[in-house]
């Protein structure tokens, strides 16, 4: 079986990585949730050497993910978790949560279960990163993402692109305060998010 894998992946990983070696140097743990194809899992890992970078994902995702694991091993890299955002977390408290390209792909009662889910299991000062697009007062950053918009919507009426205004505020509910919102590639952004503690 070919494993799985996204041209995103690819393109994107330099750009996250400079961020989240910055974000994440005084972490030792970081959850990432929604691991996908497990590319970013692969290559992030073993240049952030002081971490142990747990996966999770669905379980129908998991043989994908582990095929790359298996492919590219790192003594810090974790085999995926089974983490379905409608049910309790698998997990003890950690240093950092990272996920990307997931907040606008699931519902928006999930965006706000994944921010209990961040408020319960992140650590005091931990670090929080959210890869992806999101919309400014109500208004879309770039053509291309009206356009992706359009065609969430279209494979699944629970799927947008979030307004970064009402992600604050589900974060600012859970203890979290925005410390940097970064331009990156491709009409997205990295929000990174600091727990008080």
């Amino acid at each position: 079986m070919n494993k799985p894998f996204s041209q995103a992946c690819e393109n994107n990983k330099l750009p996250i990585l400079a961020l989240l070696t910055k974000a994440f140097s005084k972490c030792k743990s970081v959850l990432e949730v929604g691991s996908g194809t497990g590319q970013h899992a692969v290559y992030f890992a073993p240049n952030l050497t002081w971490l142990s970078w747990q996966t999770s994902d669905m379980p129908l995702n998991h043989q994908g993910i582990s095929q790359w694991l298996q492919e590219y091993p790192a003594g810090n890299l974790l085999y995926p978790i089974s983490l379905d955002l409608n049910h309790p977390w698998p997990i003890e408290k950690v240093d950092a949560i990272y996920t990307a390209n997931t907040l606008h792909i699931v519902s928006w009662p999930l965006v706000q279960a994944f921010f209990s889910g961040v408020s319960e299991h992140l650590n005091p000062q931990g670090k929080l990163c959210i890869y992806g697009p999101f919309n400014y007062q109500g208004k879309y950053s770039s053509e291309s993402n009206a356009g992706f918009d359009i065609w969430l919507k279209e494979r699944d009426n629970q799927s947008a692109i979030r307004d970064i205004e009402a992600i604050i505020i589900l974060a600012e509910k859970a203890g979290l305060t925005l410390e940097h919102d970064h331009e990156m590639p491709a009409n997205n952004r990295l929000l990174v998010f600091s727990k008080l503690g």
